[in-house]
């Protein structure tokens, strides 16, 4: 039996697990209620605690009280569609996002996973699909935050580190997206060796993932951005065509 809590100041509910008193908070955003509903009903019964909302602007409202561990989002929504949520909360919150849309358009999948989302799935899905991508992305998280045989990692000017999640470019902090982090923690674990698209996919999502090797483009080429000195000519990561991509065994010092 699970209690359901309505704040009488907004449309988002809380669905609170009996069972499950350290579960994971998941905000699932969508302006179809019967979608809503469904979603955290199945979710909560999976062993999660479920916080929802009607659109981006009400969500920003449900993160700020909810803090939640990850968000499932709709795109196109009234007050506050998806991309502009996505903006929004990356200037007050880290969350990874699993985006959900009705388009078919690689364009719209790439443009959500640019503004920072971490995975997505299209209209319509499979709830088994969708909770095990949530747990693909939560276990990622939950592994890299534990113990490692090394807490730091440097290359250059380059210092991550898994502890405290931070990344520093010289005297600089990276601000980067949880997908980000884990792409150049994985690197960076191994400078010089080269990974495949898909090793790169499967370190991110595990063995639910399944294809659209582009999303690993998207994000290397928005972590260039924010440690390259000149992400035209990348002194970090480096690509190898044909292959994938590996980090520069010696980089090169900046000048």
């Amino acid at each position: 039996m699970s209690t359901i809590v309505k704040d009488s100041g907004i449309r988002g509910y809380v669905e609170r697990p009996t069972t499950w008193a350290m579960a994971k908070t998941i905000l699932v955003v969508d302006d179809m209620e019967s979608l809503r509903t469904l979603v955290r009903s199945y979710l909560t019964q999976e062993g999660f605690r479920v916080v929802t909302a009607a659109n981006g602007r009400e969500a920003l409202f449900v993160a700020r009280q909810e803090r939640p561990d990850l968000i499932v989002l709709d795109l196109m929504m009234p007050e506050l569609g998806g991309y502009d949520f996505i903006n929004a909360y990356a200037r007050e919150g880290d969350a990874p996002i699993i985006i959900l849309t009705a388009k078919i358009e690689e364009s719209d999948k790439v443009l959500g996973l640019e503004l920072g989302a971490d995975d997505y799935l299209t209209k319509p899905f499979s709830l088994r699909e969708l909770t095990a991508r949530i747990r693909a992305v939560l276990r990622r998280l939950d592994k890299n935050t534990g113990n490692a045989p090394a807490a730091v990692l440097r290359a250059g000017d380059l210092a991550l580190d898994r502890s405290s999640r931070t990344v520093m470019v010289g005297a600089t902090a990276a601000d980067l997206t949880p997908s980000e982090f884990d792409l150049l923690a994985t690197l960076l674990s191994s400078p010089g060796r080269v990974f495949s698209r898909l090793e790169l996919l499967d370190k991110l999502q595990g063995d639910a993932y399944e294809g659209y090797e582009r999303t690993i483009d998207v994000h290397i080429r928005n972590l260039r951005t924010k440690i390259e000195p000149d992400e035209r000519n990348p002194r970090y990561v480096v690509t190898v065509y044909g292959i994938g991509y590996r980090l520069a065994a010696d980089p090169t010092p900046v000048v």
